[in-house]
């Protein structure tokens, strides 16, 4: 068996060959192992392998060699000690947060977060005697305010879901660590291309692969990376007992996904960029959020810790739902769905459908106003989806 490992290579390369394991068979494309379980050559090595004398994978509920590569392949390119992947990104977001706290815990995270994980931190977490305090991600004092002697965990995501806020990743980690806490962040909508918060100083980072690493709206996946004494001692433990690991047949296709990671992810900020211009410069549109735009309201944290845009962008039509739902329902071409990172545009109307259950006052705190739309932007020609946007709003 031989193993791909070179630190030294850029990330494309990474991307490509980083973590490939070869069987005696010297297969070019990574080789999909479909087992639940390995077979011993005696009942000494299965003792040893069990009691961790010798290395080796026992089941796949622990461990696989397919998803083994995925995960070295990642974690070279975030620049992380280790990383296991999860069978979903929320999967990943609650293995994180699960793995950081124990009853009698303080977890500080940002509001502007995805339904899913706001229900983690205000419903799951206080169930098992972890309280929480939501606030404004973007206002640094209030994150100074927030912290007590018994944080253990700070949560964020930058960009934010689906307003695009951006939050200085390196002043969050200093308040996190000046209290002993771990900081988490949810790098989705930056992508391990533009952003890597570890060198921010954030202890645990987070990903759905289901959005840009397979970005062709094939299977579900998540991962999460950081140091290895805690993935080991911490990570490893939950996985084994709770079993969210990833499939064999998803990291399969998520090793596929992130070989073309770089070029799909240049063609569709390169894309989103034209498009915001396109956005910026009608009547109709009321707000637009881009983070690549010296108009975003934090341009300057976007420009110190990100090297690109984004492959997202939301705006804000003239109206409320009734006008949003006019120009969703009159695109051709750019599809309605509640996914993203996709080869296919997709775009999403939050207030009724991701950020739905949050309530509306929650929404109304965050902006998310019944005119708002986030659009992720895909492999199409980028003149096409502008034509596209134009002519749905004209029925407003």
């Amino acid at each position: 068996m031989t193993k791909d490992t070179n630190k030294t290579w850029r990330p494309a390369t990474q991307l490509v060959h980083g973590g490939t394991t070869r069987s005696q068979h010297g297969e070019t494309s990574e080789a999909m192992f479909l087992t639940q379980g390995f077979v011993y050559e005696n009942a000494e090595a299965a003792e040893s392998r069990f009691n961790g004398e010798n290395p080796g994978f026992v089941y796949s509920r622990y461990a696989n060699p397919t998803v083994s590569m995925f995960e070295d392949r990642i974690k070279m390119l975030e620049g992380a000690e280790a990383a296991r992947a999860t069978a979903s990104g929320m999967a990943a977001v609650n293995l994180a947060l699960m793995a950081a706290v124990k009853a009698g815990d303080h977890v500080v995270a940002a509001k502007a977060l995805f339904g899913s994980c706001r229900y983690i931190c205000e419903t799951l977490l206080p169930r098992f005697g972890v309280e929480s305090t939501l606030v404004d991600g973007t206002d640094i004092e209030q994150w100074k305010a927030a912290v007590r002697p018994n944080t253990k965990a700070l949560f964020l995501e930058s960009p934010t879901n689906p307003t695009l806020e951006i939050i200085d990743i390196a002043a969050v980690a200093e308040i996190a660590h000046s209290v002993g806490a771990r900081l988490i962040v949810d790098n989705v909508f930056a992508t391990p291309l533009f952003q890597s918060p570890l060198s921010l100083g954030a202890d645990v980072v987070v990903y759905s692969a289901t959005k840009h690493i397979d970005g062709q709206g094939r299977c579900l996946g998540g991962v999460v990376l950081s140091d290895e004494e805690w993935i080991t001692d911490e990570v490893m433990p939950f996985i084994k007992h709770t079993g969210p690991h990833m499939s064999p047949f998803s990291a399969w296709v998520l090793l596929k996904g992130l070989e073309t990671l770089p070029l799909r992810v240049a063609q569709q900020t390169s894309s989103a960029a034209k498009i915001a211009e396109f956005l910026a410069g009608q009547s109709k549109v009321t707000r637009l959020i881009y983070p690549g735009r010296d108009d975003h309201p934090q341009a300057e944290i976007a420009k110190k810790q990100m090297t690109g845009g984004s492959t997202m962008l939301a705006f804000e039509v003239d109206g409320d739902k009734e006008a949003a739902f006019r120009v969703l329902n009159a695109l051709e071409i750019i599809k309605i769905s509640n996914n993203l990172g996709d080869a296919k545009s997709l775009i999403t109307h939050p207030a009724t459908t991701t950020h739905q259950s949050i309530g509306e006052e929650a929404r109304a705190e965050l902006d998310i106003s019944g005119g708002l739309l986030r659009l992720s932007v895909g492999l199409e020609d980028a003149d096409d989806l502008i034509e596209d946007i134009e002519a749905a709003l004209i029925s407003l």
